[in-house]
Parts: structure tokens; sequence; C-alpha cells
């Protein structure tokens, strides 16, 4: 399947049915009068976060959904049925931003969580809603309330505990493949990977959510390369996890190419907890594994960790380390939960 984490609709809810005009002749019935029915409502546009759901492909090749408008109300009093909503269905993580791009209207992040997004217009009233003491056989309705249409803009920002960045060929995806089940497509060229993709990590018993970001270049900001847009994807992170290519030519230098990169995007991930690991250490010679940590060291001003996907040297401690980072970043959040939900 296609991975897809943008896309633009258009949806419209029903308009309301039309009241009725009618009056109550039957035979042998002394006195009639007016009994004609109100018009229904017309149907709503909901979105509704479900499971199962990873990307948004499915509002590749349908773009536009409309509600059903409601039922004309009747005579001897019957009032029209309600038009039938539409629901859209999107994973979890899925933002729904106005037609502009910047006004948010909904941030789907439960599983279960269900938003309207678009009312259906109201249904007319009929003649016998406007009989009076005075006005004993009015002979006027209501015509139904249009419904709300509008452009909108899905974004999908997948939800994972832990964020693997890095240049390309930094390793990412090898390690990815090396600690979840996950099978990313691993080359020897760049930009192997061009969607994001997810793996569930066990470790110590546990479990965690591992996402790996397409790699980012210098200039990536300005659109350079396939630019910054999936970096939107560990916004939602709690710890970010920066592999450096222990083979590249500089190993601070290119640290620091991605913490700018980092930075000129903004929305808080410069800010983001960070682990830092020299990967592909087993293809460096002990000189040359001693003046890249050095180098690394010196540029994230914190000790980095030396791993090897290929030969799962050091994978147990770059685990252990996301994990612990990962409880840390939980404990506050579970404990407003707990908070909130406790009762006297």
């Amino acid at each position: 399947m296609k991975f897809l984490d943008q896309a633009k609709i258009f949806i419209r809810s029903g308009n309301g049915g039309a009241g009725a005009v009618s009056f109550r002749r039957e035979k042998f019935i002394e006195f009639g009068g007016p009994d004609g029915g109100d018009g229904g409502r017309g149907g709503d546009v909901w979105a509704e976060c479900v499971e199962g759901l990873n990307t948004l492909i499915d509002y590749r090749y349908q773009q536009h959904f409309k509600a059903k408008s409601g039922m004309h109300g009747m005579g001897r009093n019957r009032a029209g049925g309600k038009g039938e909503d539409v629901v859209l269905k999107v994973p979890k993580g899925t933002q729904i931003f106005d037609e502009d791009g910047e006004t948010l209207v909904a941030d789907l992040t439960e599983i279960g969580q269900r938003v309207l997004i678009a009312k259906g217009g109201n249904g007319g009233f009929g003649n016998l809603h406007f009989t009076t003491s005075t006005n004993r056989a009015p002979r006027r309705a209501n015509p139904g309330q249009e419904g709300e249409e509008r452009w909108l803009i899905l974004r999908l920002k997948l939800i994972a505990d832990a964020g693997l960045v890095g240049l390309p060929n930094a390793g990412k995806s090898t390690f990815l493949a090396t600690v979840t089940a996950a099978r990313p497509k691993i080359a020897d060229y760049p930009f192997t990977t061009l969607h994001p993709g997810l793996g569930v990590v066990r470790v110590h018993g546990r479990e965690f959510v591992l996402a790996d970001i397409p790699g980012l270049i210098e200039g990536a900001h300005e659109g350079q390369g396939l630019g910054d847009r999936f970096l939107g994807h560990v916004e939602r992170c709690r710890v970010l996890l920066h592999l450096v290519d222990g083979a590249s030519e500089h190993a601070g230098k290119a640290y620091k190419t991605i913490r700018q990169e980092l930075e000129a995007y903004g929305h808080g991930l410069a800010e983001k907890p960070e682990i830092v690991a020299l990967s592909k250490i087993d293809a460096l010679t002990g000189e040359q594994l001693k003046e890249q940590k050095a180098r690394l060291k010196r540029a994230a001003r914190q000790e980095p960790l030396l791993l090897s996907s290929a030969s799962r040297q050091g994978v147990e401690a770059v685990l252990s380390r996301l994990l612990g980072v990962i409880d840390a970043e939980r404990a506050p959040v579970e404990a407003e939960v707990e908070a909130r939900e406790w009762r006297p």
C-alpha cells in the first residue's frame, strides 16, 4: 500500500428538507385544518479516528464527500426523515486543517475519537407549525436550510514514541529492520527511504513504537532533496535517536547539518530529548573510530553511543537508553491522567 500523509478533500453536509403545506380533508370529518409536517435535517459530516489505518491513501482516489439531504415534510403531520451522515475514517494522528492550511479544525489522536466538521441544515417548518388563534389555515411553509461546504486539508503525523533522524545512508533503515519486524527498503545509495516507516520495538519485556524518517540533507527546509515535509512525523515523538554515519568524512559536521535543519523547521523539534549514536562502527578501524567519536562528542556536547546494526554491537544499549527517556517522558502525562480520573 502506498504511503500518503497529506490529502485535500471537499465536503458538503446535506440540505434540510422543506416543510409541507397540507390540509386534512377526509370524508365525514367535519373539521379539517393544516397538517403539513416539518422537513428532515440534512446529514452531517463526521471525522472518526479508527484502528487499522496508517495512511491517507483512501483520499487519493476520492476527494468529494457529500451527505444526503433531509426528506421533505408530508401531509397528515408526517415529518421528513433525516439525511444520511458521511463519516470520514482516518488513521490515528490525523490533523484536519481549513483550506488555508493553517487553521486547525480537529486533531485526532485517540482511537474512537469523533469530530463533527460540517453540520447538516435544519428542516423547514410545515404549515401546521404556523397555526395561531387568528390564523387557523396558514398557507406557508419554510424551505430547509442549506448545508455547509468547505475544502479541507488532511495531514497525517505518525504517533511514535521515538523517531530516527540523520543524513541519508546513516543506517536508519537498517537499524529499524534490526530491532523491529519492519522490512524497509535498504540499499547503498542515498534516499533509499522515500516514506516514513514504523516498527514496534520489544526490549526488557516492554514495547515502544519507532519511526524512521527519510533522510535530511543541508537545505532541506528550503526544499532541497526530499525537503522537510516528513519532519512533521517526529513532532509527536518523545525522543529523537540521531544516527551519524561513522564512515562519513566528518561526524561532527554531519551532526550539525541535521541539527540546523531541525532548528530551521521549528515546532519544538530542536528542544526534544536527543540520543546521539555513531553508526556503522564495524566499518571503522580503531584509530578512525576514536577520531570520529571525539568529533561527534565535541559537536553534540554529549557522549555518543557506538552502534553497529549489522553486528548488533551496541544495539541493546541504544534501546535501553531510548526506553529510559520514553519512560521519563511518559511519567508526568500518566500521573496527570490518573489525577484527572481519580474520584473521592
